[in-house]
């Protein structure tokens, strides 16, 4: 996987306000966690970070006022109403050669067996223990051919040298629901005829 490099800067001040002014300036306050470390609050430039999440579980060598820190994001939080725009961001920051529990997402490949079945996630991304510096950015699940009725564990996902699981192997990611049959609509011959006898009552009255 790539190492992203982003300059990031000790933050001082907190709240509200100060979270306001660097966003204005285009940074957006974050925090660096781990190892048993007091966490370390910093700012980094937006738009770097922006790009660099669009990768899952990126790493990112993180130059903290002159010194290196390589980071994963843990969280991170973007605005409610603007998705490309991150508010805040938790780092966990990582050694070469360490071992990380991350989530990578699960990449779907081939077509399920005709009959318009559907496809029920139980993970959409796959609990994995790796090594910090090669998380793999997703895992390929093969459901071709696979009819109503069947269900993939995670033991039977492919993983990439030196990936392991971090759940139970007999753990269901998805299984294949039949198509529901569509309900029949209630006939609207009844209602209709029901109306349609009401003038006729009203002619034999008369």
């Amino acid at each position: 996987m790539a190492e992203v490099k982003i300059k990031a800067e000790t933050r001082t001040e907190f709240g509200k306000g100060a979270a306001r002014r660097l966003r204005r300036a285009d940074k957006i306050p974050a925090v660096v966690y781990g190892h048993g470390e007091d966490p370390r609050h910093v700012s980094v430039d937006h738009h770097e970070l922006l790009m660099a999440v669009r990768t899952p579980n990126v790493l990112i060598n993180l130059d903290i006022d002159g010194k290196s820190q390589l980071v994963i994001p843990k969280d991170v939080q973007r605005d409610v109403l603007r998705q490309g725009i991150l508010e805040h961001a938790d780092l966990l920051a990582v050694k070469r050669g360490e071992k990380v529990n991350v989530e990578v997402p699960i990449s779907i490949e081939g077509e399920l067996a005709p009959g318009g079945n559907l496809l029920e996630h139980v993970y959409n991304a796959l609990p994995v223990e790796a090594e910090a510096t090669h998380i793999p950015e997703s895992v390929s699940l093969s459901i071709d051919g696979l009819e109503a009725g069947a269900t993939v564990y995670a033991k039977d996902v492919t993983l990439p040298q030196g990936t392991t699981l971090a759940i139970d192997g007999e753990e269901a990611v998805l299984h294949v629901v039949a198509a529901q049959a569509e309900e029949p609509e209630e006939s609207a011959e009844g209602d209709e005829g029901a109306e349609g006898e009401a003038p006729a009552a009203e002619a034999s009255a008369e």
